[in-house]
């Protein structure tokens, strides 16, 4: 079983950033297929932005329409370690934000059944 660890949420005002950090349990593997997720209160949870990459592979990243050029998703070295920079945050992005895995690539980045290890959560909001 992984063990996902998140951290990083908090409050900000609108206009603000923070980075958000999942680290994966498992750190063996030569494949990994990592993404961020979020829902709010009332809503469906809703695809933020994936990353996929293996040891000899460049880093491949899929963003949702809503937070391409304000959010970037990215890797740390520890070989399973992902952050999400989240810049010019507005109160819509206010959520739960989720960290889901796999190790191994394949899936949908966006469908999240694709994922088999999810975090408990992060929460994120923005408000003046």
């Amino acid at each position: 079983q992984v063990q996902l660890a998140e951290s990083g949420g908090g409050l900000v005002r609108p206009g603000g950033s923070l980075r958000l950090t999942c680290e994966a349990s498992e750190r063996t593997s030569k494949n990994y297929q990592m993404a961020w997720f979020r829902q709010a209160p009332g809503k469906p949870r809703e695809f933020v932005a994936g990353a996929w990459w293996s040891t000899y592979s460049t880093l491949n990243t899929k963003y949702a329409n809503s937070v391409k050029d304000r959010f970037t998703i990215g890797r740390y070295q520890s070989p399973s370690a992902i952050y999400l920079q989240m810049n010019s945050l507005e109160p819509e992005d206010t959520a739960r934000y989720y960290c889901a895995a796999n190790v191994h690539w394949g899936a949908t980045p966006e469908s999240a059944p694709g994922y088999e290890y999810w975090g408990q959560g992060t929460q994120v909001t923005v408000s003046s």
